[in-house]
């Protein structure tokens, strides 16, 4: 199976502990955010992977080097431009177009850690049929989706005082915190027809509204925190400690 990890944000909320490495080479207990990534990748059977760099790309470049690749085939697209999520992934288009496969891929941020099971995340993308599935739970967050009573994307929610953005009306629809990792079916590759500097939720609502599937994974049982601030970091470092999570 194969998976992107996207890692070439500047990593601006981490300052100043990403002012002279990338926040993919942040650490948390020892270990660098996109090792425990590729770590916990590689456990659900994950085995070749696509990584997008741009701040401090050599660093990332020798890094993966150094550790050999963690023992995966392990390729590197280089932004000269951040692209944000969906230009990063129509950017790497190639990596899961290059043996024409239909098997669903993985698009993991570098900067969460969680327990969601990956295997029954992929497993029900595949039940349903989606296009694809995002893991999502019941939490505050300043970017909540919409979904209908099916677990279907229908929308977004675009801030307090602005007004809902609706790709396909339902008549009750439930906010959830997108959590950052998805199952796509790689015929979404096709399908993008933004370009340039453009976010994945831009495509998926479009293809929403034309009646494509966009699934919700339920992962609220699961551990699961962002690490884009240092004192997220701190308190992912705490749980380690007192084993509320292990990775």
């Amino acid at each position: 199976m194969k998976a992107m990890i996207l890692a070439a944000g500047l990593g601006t909320r981490l300052r100043p502990l990403t002012d002279s490495k990338p926040k993919a080479l942040v650490q948390v207990g020892g270990r660098t955010l996109l090792e425990i990534t590729l770590a916990r990748l590689l456990s659900f059977g994950v085995t070749e992977v696509v990584v997008n760099v741009h701040h401090f790309a050599a660093m990332m470049l020798a890094y993966l080097k150094e550790k050999n690749n963690f023992g995966m085939r392990v390729a590197v697209s280089c932004e000269e431009v951040l692209l944000d999520t969906g230009g990063g992934l129509q950017k790497a288009a190639w990596f899961f177009l290059e043996n024409a496969s239909d098997e669903p891929f993985l698009l993991h941020n570098v900067d969460v850690i969680s327990t969601i099971d990956l295997r029954q995340m992929v497993e029900e993308h595949e039940q349903t049929g989606a296009l694809a599935t995002l893991a999502v739970q019941e939490r505050k967050s300043s970017r909540q989706l919409l979904f209908d009573e099916r677990g279907q994307l229908c929308g977004r929610q675009l801030g307090r005082d602005s007004t809902d953005e609706i790709a396909r009306p339902s008549p009750r629809l439930t906010p959830l915190a997108f959590s950052g990792i998805h199952v796509i079916s790689p015929r979404i590759l096709e399908m993008m027809s933004e370009d340039g500097v453009f976010s994945i939720i831009e495509t998926y609502l479009r293809l929403a509204s034309a009646g494509e599937r966009i699934q919700a994974f339920r992962a609220d049982r699961y551990y699961w925190r962002d690490l884009g601030r240092p004192e997220n970091i701190q308190q992912v470092e705490l749980d380690l400690e007192q084993k509320i999570v292990t990775y």
